[in-house]
């Protein structure tokens, strides 16, 4: 067992801090005892500290599965910063020639980061198989329930992956799990009955949750430019579409002095770097994005989230607001809702999987499959999934729970979008947590409820409040004396 006086040594003398953020010494002494944990910490809470430290510590190889090529670099990047310099992605962006000298040494790796579709190589497996590995993390875990069986099929061979590798001390890390959610992940990396699961709340009482209303697309525009005009930068607009992704970013930056870039997958990969890096640097006060934008992004001054459109479910939502407001201060969460926006939602939920029609077409013609997995992302889908030896009927299956599940969360997030209660109490119930903080105006924004968000951000300037972080998990106490009704 190791004493708490050296964990505090190692974490002072290998990462400057003087003290773990809420839920990280656990995490990290359950993991040196050799327990698999499946921990559920909120965002901007250190997650990634949790492995790095047990790494560091035990000079034990870890093997990170991360699920996008950004998220990985920018991880290898900071690590690199600290002076770390055994670390090392295997991605698809490597030539060749760079994967096999990596390959052939990856021994003297201490952290090595990879998609899970690698693992489909079988030299690399081969290679994983040959060295000493301390730690199994699966990063953004929550990926392997929302992104297995829709678009990214490998993460459901991660158990087989475990068991090839004689099942590894396994961590699972997410901000964010309902119960099903975190049965998915232990049932799929076969986590067995003995894993621990961490889990502190999704609660981030800096972040005021907010909720408006436009009758049509122009009148949420106009909104938008209002708000951006009036709200603290740096800030982050999310979209479900790239097309208005791009040609909001160019109305914005023509109606602000605000300088304001787009990120999404329509962009080349460089692109995407280099906004990404004038975003962290200060040089871009905001970003449009699409998802495929934040995800372990470590900026910690965002005050404002913004969905141009509904978010997907509120598991997505809870991740993407999650990027505001790290270093503790207030912040805002606000969607901007049209009727529209259900009608967008329901199809790219029920557009993004192959019907029982396609699935047929598909199966009774093996060469037009073969061809159209190149090009079409449903033929891909079919095509990965016969290659796991999965048959047609059971695809079919899996394709028809998934469309029920995607719009039973549509209804979710709807729920929460016209809820007349507390936007943070319904958040909290959904995630089946036990506390019930009590409602106060800085809280959240109740239905059909003006409120003056620069007033937020000014009171919360002007009093000089201190970071409500600090008091741990215990809020309701400290919103209580910080913010009291009017």
């Amino acid at each position: 067992m190791v004493s708490e006086k050296e964990l505090y040594a190692h974490l002072k003398q290998e990462f400057g801090f003087t003290r773990f953020k809420a839920g990280q010494k656990q995490v990290i002494q359950r993991l040196l005892a050799g327990g698999s944990t499946v921990a559920i910490l909120p965002t901007g809470t250190g997650k990634s500290l949790c492995y790095q430290f047990v790494g560091t510590y035990t000079n034990q190889t870890v093997l990170i599965i991360s699920p996008l090529l950004s998220l990985m670099q920018d991880q290898v990047e900071q690590l690199r910063l600290k002076g770390e310099k055994r670390v090392v992605a295997l991605n698809s962006n490597l030539s060749y020639a760079a994967k096999k000298q990596i390959l052939a040494n990856l021994h003297q790796y201490l952290f090595i980061y990879l998609a899970p579709e690698m693992l489909n190589n079988p030299v690399v497996l081969a290679a994983l198989t040959d060295i000493d590995l301390g730690l199994l993390v699966v990063d953004e875990a929550h990926c392997i329930s929302a992104w297995g069986p829709d678009f990214r099929p490998d993460y459901l061979q991660l158990g087989k992956l475990r068991q090839k590798l004689g099942f590894p001390v396994t961590l699972a890390l997410t901000a964010t799990a309902t119960k099903r959610v975190t049965s998915d992940m232990m049932r799929s990396l076969k986590l067995g009955r003995k894993v621990k699961v961490i889990r502190n709340s999704v609660d981030r009482p800096n972040i005021f949750l907010a909720v408006e209303k436009s009758a049509d697309t122009q009148e949420k525009n106009q909104r938008l430019i209002q708000l951006i005009r009036s709200l603290p930068a740096p800030g982050l607009i999310y979209f479900s579409s790239k097309k208005q992704c791009d040609q909001i970013c160019a109305l914005l930056n023509a109606k602000s002095k605000l300088t304001v870039a787009s990120y999404h997958a329509g962009l080349p990969a460089g692109d995407r770097y280099a906004v990404q890096q004038q975003f962290l640097g200060g040089q871009i006060d905001l970003i449009c994005a699409t998802s495929a934008f934040g995800m372990g992004i470590n900026k910690p001054d965002i005050r404002y989230v913004i969905h141009y459109h509904l978010p997907e479910n509120l598991e997505s939502y809870l991740q993407e607001i999650g990027r505001a407001g790290r270093d503790g201060q207030q912040s805002l969460a606000l969607i901007l809702y049209s009727e529209q926006d259900r009608g967008l939602q329901q199809h790219l939920a029920l557009s993004a999987l192959p019907t029982n029609a396609e699935l047929e077409i598909l199966q009774n013609s093996p060469q037009l499959l073969e061809k159209s997995s190149q090009e079409n992302q449903s033929a891909q889908l079919v095509w990965r999934y016969m290659q796991m030896g999965v048959s047609f009927p059971q695809m079919s299956a899996v394709f028809s729970q998934r469309r029920t599940e995607k719009l039973q969360a549509l209804q979710q997030i709807l729920a929460y979008v016209n809820t007349q209660g507390c936007r943070r109490k319904f958040i909290l119930r959904y995630f089946d947590e036990t506390k019930t903080p009590q409602h106060f105006r800085k809280c959240c924004q109740l239905a059909n409820e003006s409120f003056d968000y620069q007033q937020l951000f000014d009171l919360a300037k002007t009093k000089n409040e201190p970071n409500i972080f600090a008091g741990g998990n215990d809020y309701e106490q400290i919103l209580k004396n910080l913010f009291k009704t009017d």
